[in-house]
């Protein structure tokens, strides 16, 4: 099986080095428009994404675009990965997949890396919002932004306005000064009801986005490309800041000898937490609103953006990224090339984005945002977001999650566990 394998990556690389010199020879026409032409055929899109969902707009999208069609086939997520996999060996692979900013760096070996020759880092740049640029390489891009989800604050607004606070904190020492309001406590000095779900890891949703959000909001980019390799940037501090002081900053709210002291492991999920009303700021994404809701129709809570960093000359949150890659093993390149720009510059990418309760990653249908009560957090959120190559979800939440318990315990102090936790960071990047 692993000889297969390797037989496996070396053709991806074969026919990604054979059309990539079709593509700079001018003999593949490409371009960074959404024009149609040339365009002919049928291509396949793979995607864990229901298929009644993407279907309804893919009939919208082909009366559009007639020249050709994209057929959608979903794929179970527990197994898309070995799908994949076999559907390239036994060369019946999809034209283009629907792909997360947390895979792309797995699947990058399967992705036909569009060159900037072909589609140009300014035009990207000006097409897309930040958080998309999670699928630029120094080669090219992997796949084009589709949808962002951006990470927001929810906040129970009855719990708030019991203990008269009227409005959600905007910065991280607005919180912090609410936490002894907010936070209930009984005769023992544990608390029952939180004000902000931080501080450990196996019962906050979301822990390692927290963490990364604010990693990134005193401009650490976790991971970085260099010199063709990507690495772990865990280890870099600057005279502004020190990523060990930060780590610090979201322990100190499982101590309780800090006045910021609000969560235990004796609460449940966060998520459960804030459907209870034991909980006031929850932290999860937009495209968790339908399940919040139907969680408990009656609790009275809103959104506001994830908190900043006082005084920053930027605003920052995580997000996730789905986008659509070109697979090495396209029959139909060209066809593929312009459906995948297509269906993330059209009325399809915004129908998309609503279905599933996100944003569209394109600047263009981002620039008046509707008027729901709950979007316009998203929107503006979305702006802002940002995201990072996860060589590998499961494994870097358990790099997070030992951070946070070392320090935790006192096994580690805060600086040593982040420079382990990038030694650990380091070693998955290596391809």
């Amino acid at each position: 099986m692993k000889g297969k394998f390797q037989i496996i990556i070396i053709a991806v690389f074969l026919v990604s080095a054979i059309l990539g010199v079709l593509v700079f020879s001018g003999a593949i026409p490409l371009g960074g428009g959404g024009d149609s032409t040339g365009a002919q055929g049928t291509v396949i899109l793979w995607g864990t994404v229901k298929a009644q969902i993407v279907n309804s707009l893919l009939d919208d999208f082909g009366r559009a675009n007639p020249t050709f069609v994209v057929k959608y086939v979903e794929k179970s997520k527990d197994t898309f990965d070995n799908d994949l996999l076999e559907a390239l060996a036994g060369g019946v692979g999809p034209d283009m997949f629907f792909i997360s900013d947390d895979l792309a760096f797995k699947y990058s070996d399967k992705i036909f890396t569009i060159p900037y020759q072909s589609f140009p880092l300014n035009v990207f740049k000006d097409s897309f919002v930040g958080a998309g640029e999670v699928f630029l390489t120094s080669k090219g891009i992997l796949a084009f932004p589709l949808a962002v989800d951006p990470l927001v604050m929810y906040y129970n607004r009855s719990m708030l306005d019991a203990n008269g606070v009227t409005h959600p904190p905007v910065y991280w020492d607005e919180l912090a000064n609410l936490v002894p309001i907010l936070t209930k406590k009984d005769e023992n000095g544990a608390a029952v009801k939180s004000a902000v779900a931080m501080g450990h890891f196996s019962n906050v949703l979301h822990a390692k986005d927290i963490l990364s959000s604010l990693f990134m909001q005193v401009g650490n980019s976790i991971v970085e490309e260099d010199r063709g390799s990507f690495v772990s940037v865990l280890d870099e501090n600057d005279g502004s800041y020190d990523l060990g002081s930060v780590l610090k900053f979201y322990t100190d709210f499982a101590d309780p000898s800090k006045n910021v002291y609000s969560w235990n492991k004796s609460f449940p999920s966060s998520v459960d937490a804030f459907s209870r009303e034991s909980l006031a700021f929850y932290f999860g994404f937009a495209g968790e609103l339908e399940s919040l809701i139907k969680k408990n129709p009656n609790q009275n809570f809103q959104a506001a953006p994830f908190p900043q960093v006082r005084n920053s000359n930027f605003r920052m949150t995580s997000a996730h990224v789905t986008g659509v890659a070109i697979s090495s093993f396209s029959k139909n390149f060209n066809t593929a090339f312009t459906a995948a720009n297509l269906l993330t510059s059209s009325n399809f990418a915004s129908e998309f984005a609503a279905s599933l309760g996100v944003v569209p990653a394109r600047r263009s249908l981002i620039n008046k945002a509707p008027t729901d009560s709950f979007l316009p957090a998203f929107y503006a959120s979305a702006l802002y977001a940002r995201s990072w190559l996860d060589p590998s979800p499961k494994d870097t939440n358990n790099i997070f999650s030992i951070m946070v318990e070392k320090v935790l315990s006192n096994s580690l102090s805060a600086p040593q566990a982040m420079d382990d936790a990038n030694s650990k960071l380091g070693l998955l990047l290596i391809k």
